[in-house]
């Protein structure tokens, strides 16, 4: 099959990797793609690699990325609209006043000449809060399933397009059904070549956070301030300026940690600490979930009804039900460094033996398979025998 795999990246991320690499913007397509995978940041190149090593072609975008995505459609002879163009507005409601705004005209225009140039038979987007009906409808023709991946707050504009959503949110995939849409359950995963790049090192760390903070994460935040002023707390991520101005947290805030950073930040701590955006509701379901375990250190989680599907609390992962027992569960491991790696070990184990992205995409292959079907019948495509061979 062919895949063309749809991401978008933060706005942060990509001002620090341009500014990380001058004169990136200059280079090739294949060239910026390259070193920004090189990053290990989000979900990378992670799908992409791993669908290949099953056999499928895959053209891997970052929409949003715009010195990369201008440099692919120069390469293939594509006009793309400025990044700013002329409005029109009344000034006092009276005078005609010209003006410059940002648009995002060129993001649709590159993605939609991407699909048309690929033809993809899957395309899979895990940015559906850009790619909705309309763009879809748009490219109709250009592809034989489409695929969403969400497990954050809702888009309000449409998702009735997409052939199929997947998300590692239970609730979500029951809304999602709730609007008569295909759910599947789909859960994230670790990828296997972060500890090529990450040694083993001292654990000089007590406890290290490493997410957002503020907005949609309020009770995370609250419970990391009560943390942050009775243990060692290390912080880094982003949202530090959504919190008040005597919140602890900034006092051991760090800045953001990208990637590979991330992932030597986490495997210098003794405990990295887990909370889940309070849509998740009673579900277990982020990333931090397999990156900290994955790197080999203990992961400290919030209690969810269906963690034990993932990991065994108490034997491959510490939990905590409120911020109480979680203090008490981090005094307990920062005393007792035998039983914290005897934990860590065994949930590195767990992730590395059931929830590697290598795993994963055989489970996407298989749902894609199963989901094709009836797209094919309603698209007259040829059948999934013929397609997967």
């Amino acid at each position: 099959m062919r895949f063309m795999v749809v991401n978008t990246d933060y706005p942060l991320f990509i001002e620090w990797l341009y500014r990380r690499h001058p004169g990136l913007e200059r280079a090739s397509f294949e060239q910026q793609q390259r070193v920004r995978d090189a990053t290990l940041f989000g979900v990378a190149d992670f799908y992409a690699s791993n669908l290949r090593a099953l056999g499928h072609e895959v053209l891997n975008v970052y929409a949003n990325v715009e010195p990369m995505q201008r440099r692919w459609a120069q390469e293939h002879g594509v006009r793309v609209s400025p990044s700013l163009q002329w409005g029109v507005c009344l000034r006092s409601g009276v005078m005609p006043w010209v003006f410059r705004r940002a648009s995002r005209s060129w993001l649709y225009e590159v993605l939609a000449a991407q699909v048309w140039h690929f033809r993809p038979d899957v395309l899979y987007c895990m940015c559906v809060e850009t790619v909705g009906s309309e763009f879809l409808r748009s490219v109709q023709g250009g592809y034989r399933l489409a695929v969403g991946q969400h497990a954050a707050p809702l888009p309000r504009h449409d998702l009735s397009g997409y052939d199929l959503m997947l998300s590692s949110l239970p609730n979500q995939v029951e809304h999602f059904r709730r609007l008569r849409l295909k759910s599947e359950l789909f859960r994230l995963g670790f990828e296997r070549r972060v500890l090529e790049q990450v040694q083993a090192c001292p654990k000089q760390h007590d406890v290290v956070f490493v997410g957002a903070v503020g907005g949609p994460h309020e009770r995370g935040t609250l419970l990391l301030e009560a943390l942050c002023q009775r243990f060692d707390v290390r912080v880094w991520g982003h949202g530090v300026e959504r919190l008040r101005a005597d919140s602890p947290i900034r006092r051991v805030w760090q800045g953001p940690a990208w990637g590979i950073e991330m992932y030597r930040v986490m495997r210098a701590a003794k405990v990295v600490l887990n909370r889940h955006i309070d849509l998740s509701g009673r579900y277990a379901n982020n990333m931090r979930l397999y990156e900290a375990t994955g790197i080999g250190s203990l992961l400290l989680t919030d209690a969810k009804d269906n963690l034990a599907q993932m990991f065994e609390p108490g034997k491959e992962v510490a939990t905590y039900r409120d911020a109480m027992e979680c203090a008490a569960v981090i005094e307990l491991f920062l005393d007792e460094e035998e039983q914290r790696e005897t934990i860590a070990r065994a949930g590195q184990a767990r992730t590395l033996r059931e929830h590697t992205y290598e795993l994963r995409m055989r489970e996407l292959e298989t749902i894609v398979q199963r989901h094709w079907r009836g797209a094919a019948r309603l698209r007259g495509s040829v059948p999934v025998a013929q397609a997967v061979a």
